[in-house]
């Protein structure tokens, strides 16, 4: 009897041994694989092609524009997405947060935000199912170069899952607070090809370890992608990453210049992109131009002559009228683009005060692709901000630079260059100084048509209505011969 009891005692023992030895099995089965591939040895995970909970993924909550953190330790590392619910969590191992949600919810399917690899929870083994491609293409947008080559030849329109019908390149931005001041500087800065050609490819800037380049490139792909789920995109990462970078200087809840955000970004992005201090970057290949500047200092017959770069050149409005006219009402005063582009043609002379009294004449010696111009509206003094109602005369299409600068170097002979421009983004101000909003008219070059843009709202427009508008900056591309 003894020796039965001992046997069965025995053998309680061994079976509890191997259900431990089961369950320490399961344990690393389920393990997390958070840091594969960064020198660690990654445990095999079964990968399958049929999963029983497919069918629950929800595509409509889907939304990977937000900031890739776990929403209950508000970590970054390991960030899965729950594809039922849309929220994201940190890991998938038995004490992580996404493999508590997978038992409390029921929701069992996840997808690795950065690896986009998908799992099943709490059961631990990778899905391999191509149904879930379109859901990696809208996590991380692809462009082939062909594919960035044919975009401003296409004129498909895409449609979204609610049945909205988008046109890639042409959707809204998400106004977070006080953001639309990034949002016409995106929206204009997507219509510089090569600018946008360049980010579309992240191979492009591979070597860049700067956040906003990365955060841009991630926004310029969203934009043109013809496979989102919905017809807009929110900038919310690449805002963070700006306020990161500007040190709060351009912040979300706050309303600022795109005036200064444009220089501040290209400059920015110029600074993180180039390779060695002199090196040059795609922002200096589209915008770069040159000034030959001219000081004269009162009771100094000796003139300083300089040379230097430019991304933008700034012009000045004629000062509005004091008084109204008979009808009580404030006279709108109008000025031709000619006349403003008069600054820069070498002999109009141009007075300054700081940092010393000076008579300054300029030259625009090197023309740039890409040409911006911004109008001095806004003027700051002791007690407010005021706004100059200037409305500029500008052409839409085929204005010669030469005719408006005669000082244009001319072409060596034998050789074409063309110096006529056509617009292609221009940025208005509409409003009272300090209460006003931005909009943004731009032009889809594949079928030659104008939309205006503020925000979500995205409409065709007529170009008629572009020349109406108070300019506040405007990007000419130059013309191919």
């Amino acid at each position: 009897m003894k020796s039965e009891r001992e046997e069965v005692k025995n053998g309680g023992v061994e079976e509890e041994e191997e259900r431990e030895l089961k369950r320490k099995r399961e344990k690393e089965r389920l393990e997390d694989d958070a840091f594969k591939g960064r020198g660690k040895h990654s445990r095999h995970v079964e990968v399958r092609r049929d999963c029983p909970y497919l069918d629950t993924v929800n595509r409509q909550v889907l939304d990977f524009d937000f900031e890739r953190f776990c929403s209950v330790s508000l970590s970054n590392l390991n960030v899965y997405a729950c594809l039922v619910c849309g929220k994201y969590f940190q890991g998938r191992s038995q004490k992580s947060h996404a493999y508590t949600h997978s038992l409390e919810a029921g929701h069992h399917v996840y997808i690795n935000l950065l690896t986009e690899k998908v799992y099943c929870l709490p059961y631990s083994y990778e899905i391999n199912d191509p149904s879930l491609d379109d859901i990696r293409h809208v996590l991380n947008p692809r462009f082939s170069r062909a594919q960035v080559e044919e975009l401003d030849r296409n004129k498909q329109w895409s449609r979204a899952l609610d049945g909205s019908d988008y046109l890639p390149g042409m959707v809204g931005l998400n106004n977070i607070q006080k953001t639309e001041f990034v949002n016409v500087t995106i929206q204009s800065l997507m219509r510089v090809t090569p600018l946008r050609n360049f980010f579309l490819i992240p191979e492009n800037y591979q070597h860049c370890k700067s956040p906003l380049v990365h955060r841009f490139g991630e926004l310029t792909r969203k934009i043109w992608h013809a496979r989102n789920f919905k017809g807009q995109v929110s900038p919310h990462e690449f805002l963070q990453a700006v306020m990161k970078a500007s040190k709060k200087r351009f912040r979300i809840g706050q309303q600022s210049d795109p005036v200064e955000f444009m220089s501040w970004l290209l400059n920015t992005l110029h600074m993180d992109l180039r390779t060695s201090k002199d090196a040059s970057s795609i922002i200096h290949q589209c915008f770069q131009g040159e000034l030959e500047v001219v000081r004269e200092y009162q009771g100094n017959e000796n003139k300083e002559i300089s040379r230097m770069p430019f991304l933008m050149l700034g012009l000045d409005l004629p000062p509005p009228p004091l008084f109204k006219d008979v009808m009580e009402k404030n006279i709108i005063p109008q000025v031709a683009l000619f006349d403003l582009l008069k600054k820069f043609d070498g002999e109009t002379v141009t007075e300054v005060v700081r940092p010393k009294l000076a008579r300054m004449r300029y030259r625009v010696t090197k023309s740039p692709p890409y040409l911006m111009f911004h109008m001095v509206r806004f003027k700051k003094n002791n007690f407010f901000k005021e706004k100059n109602p200037t409305l500029v005369n500008f052409p839409v299409k085929d204005m010669e630079l030469r005719d408006y600068i005669p000082s244009l170097p001319t072409a060596a002979e034998g050789e074409k260059v063309s110096s006529k421009y056509n617009l292609i983004a221009n940025i208005v101000h509409d409003g009272k100084p300090e209460d006003g909003y931005f909009r943004v008219f731009v032009q889809r070059k594949s079928q030659e048509l104008w939309y205006e843009m503020q925000d979500l709202h995205v409409a065709e427009t007529l170009p008629q209505m572009v020349e109406l508008s108070e300019a506040y900056m405007q990007i000419y591309e130059l013309q191919e011969e």
